[in-house]
């Protein structure tokens, strides 16, 4: 394992200004979504619908995300990602406009909400593939850049529902709403001076079923894609699915609603040490680190199923978070690093579809599970299954053998962009 220091490592992103300007742009958008989660269920529930109508509004939600994001990531690919980014931010900044009007003007429908949040999540599709597809192209240390994206990441997951949470107390739901949306619109204009970096493209008039095909070919034929996507949709059904609701209520009972909001802090702090962590080290076998930072992870369900106390159960989520943020830094670079540009939205599509297509289920079925088998006990399979599943991955020949190899160098942006460069 190597650090930054190596005479060899790229300039630090910082001093790219694309990079400064994708960066801002990101956590914006990223802020907004941490905040949206709490105006959501407050807007509903203040409304009437109790917690089932927030269970149809996520669902509103979630279920364009899955359906549309390898659409997204083909018109990613097709257009441009700063294209499609820009394009799905002003939707959902027009979506959360409305939502606010609706509530400013009275109580609004289920139905209403619902398709609001539909028409926002759709806007998440065609966002999220072209996250992969920017990153190259703003940044020569690929790596760097996705580990300051993930403590970004962890600083808006804490922040954003706290903000949140004060304006729905100190101002009113519809107020949150407008500044959910003024974020998402930060984010679009941070994007904009982006549209003139120059973006490799392929197959310009293939129709979408052709683009799919070929993202699905590039997917397939990469051993070490996917088999890890493979692990990963079971991850999601068997760890990821449970931990949340269930390690949250058991964590809940054993130390009270103050001792959960303190270890949900301290999961968050975790992530962002593991971002920073990503900023330094850089192993010579990206996907076996990550997957052996990732093992702590295994310790977050495994806490509160044995009644660890509190400062072990704080202690185990930090390690936990930690690991999760490492790991994600690593997966990102990798993909970014081994697809070529000219589909790596597209492949990104399909890691993110296989990523999240799961968990919905895994979170449906955890409290059947624990009513049949005990909370406890569900949360100790979750915690074995991620270590089966962790060394499954390490054992495939093709994720053992991924190295760093860079991708070819990515062309300078245009004179514009690169003049600002510190």
């Amino acid at each position: 394992m190597t650090t930054d220091d190596a005479p060899d490592t790229p300039p630090s992103p910082w001093r790219s200004a694309p990079f400064r300007l994708f960066f801002t742009a990101r956590s914006a958008s990223l802020l907004a979504d941490g905040m949206l989660m709490v105006s959501l269920t407050t807007a509903v529930l203040t409304t009437g619908f109790g917690p089932s109508g927030v269970g149809y509004a996520l669902a509103a939600w979630m279920t364009p995300i899955v359906l549309l994001v390898l659409v997204g990531g083909v018109l990613a690919d097709r257009f441009s990602p700063q294209t499609t980014m820009i394009a799905a931010d002003l939707l959902r900044a027009i979506a959360m406009l409305l939502m606010a009007a609706l509530l400013a003007l009275g109580e609004p429908r289920l139905w209403q909400v619902m398709a609001l949040m539909a028409l926002s999540g759709a806007a998440t599709a065609l966002f999220q593939p072209g996250l992969a597809g920017l990153v190259p192209q703003v940044a020569q240390d690929i790596q760097r850049a996705n580990a300051l994206l993930r403590v970004s990441e962890a600083m808006s997951a804490l922040l954003g529902p706290g903000l949140a949470g004060l304006l729905v107390a100190y101002w009113d739901v519809a107020g949150s709403y407008t500044v959910i949306a003024g974020a998402y619109l930060i984010s679009a204009v941070g994007l904009l001076p982006l549209r003139r970096l120059a973006t490799q493209r392929d197959e310009e008039t293939a129709p979408i079923w052709h683009r799919l095909a070929v993202g699905w070919r590039e997917f397939r034929s990469r051993d070490w894609l996917w088999s890890v996507i493979l692990v990963w949709s079971v991850f999601g059904l068997f760890v990821f699915g449970p931990a949340l609701p269930l390690g949250a209520a058991l964590i809940t009972e054993q130390h009270g609603a103050n001792g959960y909001g303190w270890i949900a802090s301290a999961d968050g702090a975790g992530t962002i040490i593991g971002g920073l962590l990503g900023l330094r080290a850089r192993p010579g076998r990206p996907i076996v680190a990550g997957a052996l930072a990732m093992l702590m992870f295994a310790l977050n369900p495994l806490a509160p199923a044995l009644g660890w106390s509190f400062a072990a159960t704080a202690a185990a989520h930090v390690l936990g978070g930690c690991g999760f943020a490492f790991w994600g830094v690593m997966w990102a670079t990798s993909i970014q690093t081994h697809i070529p540009l000219a589909v790596l939205s597209r492949v990104s599509a399909y890691d993110v579809a296989g990523s999240i297509l799961v968990i919905p289920l895994g979170r449906a079925l955890s409290g059947p599970a624990a009513e049949a088998f005990g909370t406890a006990r569900v949360l100790e399979f979750s915690s074995a299954v991620a270590v089966v599943l962790l060394t499954v991955m390490l054992a495939v020949p093709a994720v053992r053998r991924l190295g760093r190899e860079p991708r070819e160098a990515t062309p300078p942006p245009p004179a514009r962009l690169a003049a600002a460069d510190g």
